[in-house]
Parts: C-alpha cells; structure tokens; sequence
C-alpha cells in the first residue's frame, strides 16, 4: 500500500482537505469531493466508488486498516489533532474519501426530475435527494442560488444519495422549460391536493425557496399547482418535509401489488 504521513499542519496537502471541508464551492475548484466518516464512505464504496485517496486520523488508522485496505490507491495518515481540525464539525470523523467529483452532466430531458429552486439550506437540499433517491427520482436540477449540491453539508445531509442520482446545477429558466416531462409545482396557497391522487409519472416537481417559494416564472411553466393539506392549521410545511410527502405521493401510483 502507497501510504503517506502527515505531522504538520502546513502540509499541503491538508490544508486542500481543509477547503474541501469547509469551503462550499471547492470542489468545482480542485475537481474533487471530500466524503467525511463511515457511513458516507460504505455508501460510496457501495455503489462501487473507488477514492482516489482514503484519510484516516492516526487513532482511527490503528482500529480500522484492515476494514479499508485496498479500497484506494492512495492512503494518508493524518495525527489525530491535526485531523479533527480537518472538519467544521463539533464532532468531526475520524476518516474520509477523496474522491474525483463526476462534473455537472447534461440535463436528461425524460428523467424523473426534482426541481430545486433557490434551496438554500445545505440540510434541506441534502434531506431532498435522500427523498428522490428513495422514490425512484433520477435527477435533480438546481438553478441558480441553489446550496452547491456537492458541499459537504449538502453530502452530510444526502447519506449516500448522491452516488444514486443524476445531479444538475447551475441551471437556468430555459433549462426547466426544455424538460420534455409534465412539471408540478409546490403551492401553499393553490392548487389541487396532493392526496387526491392521479400525479404523473415520470415528472418533475418544482420546490422553492425556503421563504419565498417557487418563483412566478418557474410556477408559470408548471402543469399545474399542488398542494398539501394541513389539519393542523399551519402556513407552511418545511421545503424538505413537503418534497417527501410530494415524491411520495407522485411514485406511489406507479406502484404495484407485490412490488416493494
């Protein structure tokens, strides 16, 4: 095994870790993604990912080598202090993948699509693609102003989804109008409920900023408005709580007797 030690905290090496970890839009810079802690790593290792180097703090190297060898190329063993200065994390991991970010593809104009216009909290838009991930969405589309889809909040917060999904970004109003799929649009305000049923399959549903919602534009292009009732009386549902509810309403029609 090709492995490297690193003591010192003006390695350069580290201190690229340092910005991949904690600078949002980094990895469109370095061509690379930082996937920090196990679950993450088992999840890309899952999906057949090889990293292009695995890092383990020193403590962390010692109990867990024989788990990870031959998983990567590349292995640095990083001192303990120095890797918990790594993360901007309270409780940073004591591992991670570095792995070549895919690039942004182009757009898949039949896929069942998830819209994200102007999501701006990393843990929202994480919570989003775990929800198009688990109901057969294939892509997400995020236009501009949207959280850097693969930060490393927004990885944290997706568990894994990413390795599953077709991830578009920095998309323009023409970009969803050319989606040859029917567009639903989030509403609090209009439209028919979601529960009714009859939702289109493929789709792609548009979900808007956290305060101001789905633009006029976006909305002006949509098929047609749903809604999501609420007994309880309140004004509006989380953008990521109402993304789930709605993906799952619209998949659940295709699914069978039988079929899990």
């Amino acid at each position: 095994m090709n492995i490297v030690d690193i003591t010192s905290r003006d390695n350069a090496f580290l201190k690229d870790l340092r910005r991949l970890a904690q600078d949002n839009t980094a990895y469109r810079k370095q061509g690379r993604v930082w996937l920090e802690g196990d679950h993450l790593c088992r999840a890309y290792l899952a999906r057949g990912g090889q990293p292009a180097i695995a890092v383990f703090s020193e403590d962390e190297w010692l109990r867990s080598q024989a788990a990870y060898v031959g998983c990567a190329p590349r292995f640095v063993v990083v001192k303990t202090a120095l890797m918990r200065e790594v993360s901007g994390l309270e409780s940073p991991a004591s591992m991670g993948f570095v792995v070549d970010w895919p690039g942004t593809p182009a757009l898949d104009l039949h896929a069942p699509t998830v819209v994200l216009d102007r999501v701006q909290d990393a843990g929202n838009v994480g919570a989003i693609l775990r929800s198009a991930a688990a109901f057969g969405f294939t892509q997400v589309a995020a236009l501009k102003g949207t959280a850097a889809l693969w930060s490393s909040k927004v990885m944290r917060a997706g568990m894994g989804a990413h390795f599953g999904l077709r991830l578009v970004d920095g998309l323009a109003l023409a970009d969803i109008a050319s989606l040859q799929v029917p567009l639903l649009a989030t509403s609090s305000h209009g439209g028919r409920h979601v529960h009714e049923g009859g939702l289109p399959f493929p789709c792609a549903w548009i979900l808007g900023h956290e305060g101001q919602g789905v633009s006029a534009e976006l909305e002006a292009l949509a098929r047609e408005k749903v809604r999501i009732i609420q007994p309880g009386g309140e004004e509006s549902l989380n953008v990521a709580v109402a993304a789930g509810i709605c993906l799952h309403a619209s998949a659940a029609g295709q699914w069978r007797p039988g079929h899990a």
